[in-house]
């Protein structure tokens, strides 16, 4: 068989790839030909409108599901395309195996001004990805996707790119004899510092466990732990849901605010688990207060991660999930430490329900959670998600994620949440967007119309980058570039073929989508200023 369809049946029988993103350009048509069939061949593929698309659909299927989004790309300009998707994958942890073509090895690092031609494709991704790998010789293949994988289920993850020179698409290859990938085991700590994490952990007075995106395949142990140490839990964006709905001891991702900076200055010992601890889940107000002088214990399966931002007082390499296990073996019995009761005395002095920055979007959550309570909600940076970031919760993991973290990119929302429903298509999905944000990526609208994708895509219209106002406001800068000049985006997504409507009330949204179509997306409008002025109205805000 050819290279090209040597890749797609290692990726389709051996690693179980089920869906394809991307746009077939003159480079890659050979790569093409192994997906003859299409679904009926076992791989859906998918043709997003921007080779970023692409990256955020793999991305949002990827957190959706648990399993490695997977794009084929074009030379050149697609690859400068999805670096920005890549980016942001990499900030989160996120596994996405990238397929690009590149141009012939007998033309690579000559600068002929070939079709699509950098200077080093390879080096410019390497920055954007876990590795970068130029394939010379196909029968390598097997081994180089081993690597990828190795990447995805033994250690942190997140993007590996792979690029295949252009003659080797259709060069003959041999049949591995050897078709099933390893069984792989990520790492678990040394029992000595275990041992040490229990004695700490189980003298402490006043315990807090912080639980960080690594931590989402592993809901029931970390409820366990939890509830066995009796710790309020910070439980950040990424980790929405790990403990269910409204646990009584989940603080949410509101480690930034001030009574959860209080309590956390007052642990005697803290436990974090697959977190960063980086700034925009811990100090999204960016003065560097979320102050820890306990004891710190910290597990990550990344060795060089259990130093950055906080250092601490032992330090244990790990797989988060596997760990959480272990402890709970070795703490067998709930103890009494009071922390029910200091989430409680939190919570009800955040009163996040009432704080004027989040009161236009209570409602809106409220009325989320009423008609489609078991939703994956997909977020941009806009104001929506801003505030669902405090005041969400959700029923399991991988039901809440967005672009306002780490990398931070705009236009992630609409195209995360269409890979999002293909790798989930029994739930519901909800895209939040804002007006500014959704017109870097607004060209997806044809492909959710394209593959029938249930998506709603509620699309927060007040004029432009309000955030950035403020921050300019904020700073005494006078505004410009950020007062927006907006399309009518209810024609725009009918002219795409897509159902939608406007709403400015709680009510019009709830019935907007409990109207909702099965077979198609549906751009929901929510005037902001109209929204705000009918709260104010009907005492609501």
């Amino acid at each position: 068989m050819t290279c090209a369809e040597l890749l797609i049946r290692l990726l389709r029988d051996t690693y179980g790839v089920d869906t394809v993103f991307g746009i077939p350009g003159v480079h890659t048509v050979e790569l093409y030909r192994g997906l003859e069939g299409g679904e009926a061949a076992g791989i859906r593929h998918v043709t997003p409108r921007h080779e970023q698309g692409a990256g955020f659909m793999a991305d949002g299927y990827a957190r959706a599901t648990g399993h490695p989004g997977v794009c084929f790309i074009i030379t050149g300009p697609g690859m400068t395309n999805i670096a920005t998707a890549m980016g942001q994958a990499l900030a989160d942890s996120i596994p996405m195996l990238v397929i690009s073509s590149v141009n012939r090895r007998d033309t690579l690092g000559l600068g002929q001004g070939r079709l699509h031609e950098l200077p080093s494709q390879q080096q410019l991704i390497a920055g954007v990805s876990c590795f970068s790998h130029t394939l010379l010789d196909p029968c390598q293949l097997p081994e180089v996707l081993a690597r990828a994988f190795t990447v995805f289920r033994s250690e942190r993850p997140g993007p590996v790119h792979i690029e295949i020179p252009i003659d080797l698409f259709d060069a003959p290859v041999a049949i591995p004899s050897q078709w099933q990938p390893p069984m792989l085991y990520r790492p678990a700590p040394d029992p000595r510092g275990l041992a040490q994490a229990v004695d700490w952990l189980t003298a402490a007075e006043r315990p807090l466990v912080l639980l960080g995106g690594g931590c989402v395949d592993a809901p029931g142990a970390a409820r366990q732990l939890v509830e066995r140490l009796d710790a309020p839990t910070v439980t950040t964006i990424n980790a929405k849901g790990l403990l269910g709905r409204r646990h009584p001891l989940d603080l949410g991702a509101n480690a930034a605010l001030p009574a959860v900076r209080e309590l956390a200055a007052n642990a005697d010992v803290i436990l974090a688990v697959g977190t960063e601890l980086g700034e925009t889940d811990y100090d999204v107000v960016f003065d560097d207060g979320f102050a820890l002088t306990g004891r710190l214990i910290r597990i990550d399966l990344d060795a060089q991660q259990l130093v950055r931002n906080q250092p601490p007082a032992l330090g244990l390499v790990g797989d988060a999930g596997r760990s959480l296990e272990l402890l709970v073996e070795r703490l067998p019995h709930p103890m009494h430490k009071g922390g029910r009761g200091r989430t409680a005395l939190a919570l009800a002095t955040l009163d996040l329900v009432n704080d004027p920055a989040f009161m236009p979007f209570v409602p809106l959550y409220a009325v989320l959670e009423a008609v489609l309570p078991e939703a994956i909600l997909v977020g941009d940076s806009t104001a929506p998600v801003y505030a669902g970031n405090h005041l969400v919760s959700q029923p399991a993991p991988r039901r809440y994620f967005n672009a306002s973290t780490g990398y931070g990119t705009l236009g992630y929302g609409l195209p995360a949440a269409l890979g999002a429903q293909l790798g989930q298509p029994a739930l519901p999905v909800v895209a939040l967007v804002g007006d500014g944000g959704v017109m870097f990526t607004l060209s997806e609208l044809a492909t959710a119309v394209e593959e029938r994708l249930p998506v709603v895509i509620l699309l927060w219209h007040n004029a432009g980058y309000e955030e950035i106002r403020r921050f300019m406001d904020a700073h005494g800068v006078e505004r410009l570039g950020v007062d927006l000049k907006a399309p009518d985006f209810l024609t725009l997504a009918r002219g795409f073929g897509c159902l939608a409507t406007c709403v400015d009330s709680p009510a019009s949204l709830s019935d907007a989508l409990a109207s909702r179509p099965l077979d198609g997306p549906m751009l929901i409008e929510i005037n902001a200023a109209a929204w705000q002025k009918n709260l104010i109205q009907t005492g609501k805000q």
